[in-house]
């Protein structure tokens, strides 16, 4: 009976380290994303500001003239002659380009793919309608696992080779378009 009670006793705390030691979900926290389907998001905080000057001053003159004291042999009969001329030529241009942006927006993606160093191929978007005006946003890139928040934020700054792009349509988007006569006419001039 004594042989009983100590291998009992011994599958009793065996047993019960076996399931203290089973690493179990936390209730309270999310999960990193770190497998193929898993879902992240992004925040997009991005600002753009991008210009550029040129000036160009070119300035040219020549001076040219000729004389002649009349011919002489069998071309005596050519009088004296003589001109002169000068040409100038100027040019002073310049032109500039500024361009600003900015684009703050939250989507989520999904992990599409697991990299051998570990790191996570994102891709994920997003359509958003209002007002008849429909935008599209669309975010692709890889991301270090270290970069992603205990609540599987990622700001968009970490991600890598981050194609990050926002596309619209309607009445707004078509406002700033010039019309089809003036873009013909710019076309042909």
């Amino acid at each position: 009976m004594k042989w009983f009670t100590k291998i009992s006793f011994y599958a009793l705390i065996t047993i019960t380290y076996n399931c203290i030691a089973t690493e179990v979900p936390n209730l309270f926290s999310d999960q990193p994303a770190i497998k193929v389907d898993d879902i992240l998001t992004v925040l997009i905080v991005e600002s753009a500001k991008a210009g550029s000057e040129a000036k160009t001053a070119t300035d040219k003159t020549q001076s040219f003239g000729a004389a002649s004291n009349g011919g002489t042999g069998w071309l005596g009969f050519l009088p004296h002659f003589g001109g002169s001329g000068s040409a100038k030529v100027a040019y002073d241009g310049s032109g500039g380009t500024s361009r600003t942006g900015s684009l703050n927006a939250t989507i989520a993606v999904r992990v599409v793919k697991v990299l051998d160093n570990g790191n996570l191929v994102i891709e994920g978007s997003k359509m958003v309608d209002v007002n008849d005006e429909k935008g599209l946003i669309k975010v692709t890139g890889i991301v270090r696992p270290l970069d992603i928040m205990p609540n599987n934020i990622i700001y968009s700054s970490s991600i890598a080779d981050a194609q990050i792009t926002y596309s619209g349509k309607g009445a707004v988007n078509d406002g700033h378009r010039p019309g089809i006569l003036t873009r013909v006419i710019n076309w042909i001039f």
